[in-house]
């Protein structure tokens, strides 16, 4: 998958230095798949949640962190549109 908006990964790791690893854990895994519906993202990550849209939330270190994305399954793109803690998620209407 071709991932957009990694500068947003960059941003929120300069405030949160922990959540640099398992960040960069998710981006490289997620640039060596090939996902071509929801299913294969469930099968690769259980808790992750989906929303209207093509959008999908992961759980980043142990739910420390959420990460929202827009996956574009035919063009295999991933756009990263929001990264926070847990508590800033649960602010947030998507």
């Amino acid at each position: 998958m071709t991932v957009i908006g990694t500068d947003k990964l960059e941003v929120f790791i300069k405030r949160h230095a922990q959540a640099r690893k398992p960040l960069q854990a998710w981006l490289a895994e997620v640039r060596k798949s090939v996902w071509k519906t929801p299913k294969d993202i469930k099968i690769r990550y259980r808790s992750s949640d989906f929303l209207a849209g093509n959008r999908v939330i992961f759980d980043i270190k142990g739910n420390s962190y959420r990460l929202v994305v827009k996956v574009r399954y035919e063009g295999s793109l991933v756009l990263v549109e929001w990264v926070g803690t847990h508590a800033e998620y649960d602010r947030k209407t998507f």
